[in-house]
């Protein structure tokens, strides 16, 4: 093998560069079989040894073969000779076969011998981090300040483990050096044992240590789970930024410049209509641009079969009869509207309203609006309950689509204007099924021991999402919901019936106005689930990243967030400027 390699490397130029003889077989005689190589100028250069036999071909029987074995090993570059009569025999063919098997054998045994040391390593690991917890416990034996010789040599043995083994179980990392320091630190536990010999009082101190432990993994969970709520809330350094240029950039127009084309469309029934209530702007031009990608290819025939033998082909999402309302507050107003100024749709229409340009609102509900209090500005902001007033916003539409701006567009979406309502207000995917991350029964947001809940509602009701919900819009006002709406939001701000939020305030308004939809169109969870099922995800006409793990923020889950930067233009200068990055 070490010749083939030796013999397979390009040969430098130069006249005196020789290669020494390897000495393979002696016959009776003493003579040497050796193997020869090309030298510089190409020529086969054989190695010869006095006195070798010359019957040595006729006796291997390969006489006969020489000159078409020659022609091969020229190729090979190895030449087989015996006392000057060169008998060629290709390397190949000879050790081919054996090579392959003692390579296969060398990898198995490499593979098992590694495999065997690393779990090996793993045990020797796990036994050093028992050394420190029985030398700490027999530290607490110790009286305080006590500077005795046992207490410095322990003191000193966990620095030097903790040191040797670090936090890494791989085995490159574990050092000789440290298995001499955990012999070093058995000899002081042992010495150590003869000091303090009572197990029970080991036992107690492990017991205490053990719930000490236990406390503060508890208190990092409560941290934790505060930083990614406190997370959740915040925006993120690059989100404003964006938001102050756009803003900026927006202000520097004419008033006439900021006007969108097709506005003459906004109050058309027949066209299809999407809401989106938000005050982010990097989120909102996501979610559009995959409601115009998706209409996109809808055009080009691309399209979803809900239903067994029902397709929506004549139902096509066509982008030049997409009409979509962003609805937003005064502060992200200009940027909003400037981002879509500067990215127009292809031949959809687009709106941008504040809400409070609505001074119908106050006008006509006056008092009974009392937005919800809580710490969490998402459930306290009023864009979160304006879903409520789309009737009143849009009175000359017929059916809406409403759209969290977390979702994505991944089908069709047309199909939603042909369902069949049952004579509901509202279509939207039930969270009922146990086996499912969006699993949400009533009692988890509703406080069912009020009795005035508890008869008005049924705790075994099936739950459903906001995030993608189709409402018929004359039905809502001819059974006067908002009013309804209103009613609950009083009686909730005097006694808590329900946790913050529109969901729990949802479900009661809604109750018994919902009709269930094939759980397809709408897939929860990728906010805050890591276990969704990618099948789901793949069929799902809109995914949507409900929980605080929002795709826009580092702590979103990173697997789930490609669906979602495919959406967002990161080479837009504004957005290489404020270094957001996918």
């Amino acid at each position: 093998t070490d010749a083939l390699k030796l013999n397979s490397i390009e040969q430098e130029d130069g006249e005196g560069l020789k290669v020494p003889t390897l000495e393979v077989y002696k016959d009776e005689g003493g003579s040497a079989v050796s193997f020869s190589t090309y030298n510089a100028s190409g020529k086969s250069e054989v190695s010869r040894n006095p006195g070798s036999s010359a019957n040595l071909a006729e006796r291997n029987g390969t006489n006969h073969k020489a000159k078409e074995d020659n022609q091969q090993s020229q190729q090979e570059g190895i030449v087989f000779t015996s006392g000057g009569k060169a008998f060629e025999i290709c390397m190949s063919c000879l050790f081919g076969s054996w090579q392959e098997e003692f390579k296969q054998a060398t990898v198995e045994h490499d593979q098992n011998a590694r495999s065997l040391s690393r779990k090996e390593i793993d045990l020797k690991i796990q036994e050093m981090k028992d050394q420190v917890i029985r030398a700490k416990a027999y530290l607490n034996f110790a009286p305080p300040n006590s500077n005795s010789h046992l207490v410095k040599e322990l003191k000193v043995r966990i620095k030097e483990l903790e040191r040797a083994m670090g936090d890494s179980t791989k085995v490159s990392e574990l050092s000789r050096r440290a298995l001499q320091r955990m012999r070093a630190m058995e000899a002081s536990l042992l010495k150590a044992s003869h000091v303090y010999p009572e197990c029970s009082a080991m036992a107690k101190k492990l017991r205490a240590m053990m719930y000490n432990a236990e406390e503060q993994v508890r208190t990092q969970k409560n941290q934790a789970s505060f930083l990614v709520q406190l997370a959740g809330r915040t925006t993120p350094k690059g989100l404003h930024c964006l938001s102050m240029r756009l803003t900026n950039s927006f202000f520097a127009l004419q008033p006439e410049e900021r006007e969108f084309p097709g506005q003459h469309k906004l109050h058309d029934p027949d066209l299809y209509h999407f809401a989106i209530f938000s005050d982010n702007v990097l989120a909102c031009a996501a979610v559009v641009d995959s409601i115009i990608s998706t209409a996109m290819n809808a055009l080009l025939g691309n399209y979803l079969e809900l239903d067994p033998g029902v397709t929506y082909l004549e139902y096509f999402l066509e982008p030049k009869k997409v009409v979509i309302h962003i609805l937003t507050d005064s502060l992200n107003l200009p940027a909003i509207t400037m981002w879509f100024l500067l990215n127009p749709l292809r031949r959809a229409t687009i709106q941008v309203q504040s809400i409070n340009s609505f001074d119908w609102m106050s006008i006509k509900y006056g008092g009974k609006m009392q937005w919800q209090s809580s710490s969490d500005p998402r459930y306290a902001s009023p864009l979160n309950h304006l879903r409520f007033y789309l009737p009143e916003i849009f009175p000359a539409l017929k059916k809406i689509v409403l759209l969290d701006h977390d979702v994505i567009v991944q089908r069709d979406l047309s199909g939603l204007w042909s369902v069949d309502m049952k004579d509901k207000v509202n279509g939207a995917v039930e969270t009922c099924r146990e086996d499912e991350p969006s699993f949400r029964r009533m009692n988890m947001l509703i406080n069912f021991s009020e009795p005035m809940v508890a008869r008005r509602f049924d705790v075994k009701a099936c739950s459903w999402a906001f995030g993608m919900n189709v409402f018929d819009l004359q039905k809502w006002r001819r059974r006067n919901l908002t009013e309804v709406y209103h009613n609950y939001l009083q009686l909730g701000s005097k006694r808590p019936l329900w946790k913050a939020g529109s969901l729990p305030i949802g479900w009661v308004t809604f109750y018994n106005q919902t009709v269930g939809l094939d759980r397809r169109w709408h897939v929860l969870g990728l906010g805050h689930h890591a276990d969704v099922k990618q099948r789901d995800i793949e069929q799902a006409a809109v995914i949507h990243y409900d929980g605080v793990m929002k795709p826009w923020l580092d702590i979103g889950l990173e697997k789930y967030k490609q669906y979602w930067r495919k959406h967002v233009k990161y080479d837009h200068p504004y957005l290489q400027q404020c270094n957001i990055h996918d």
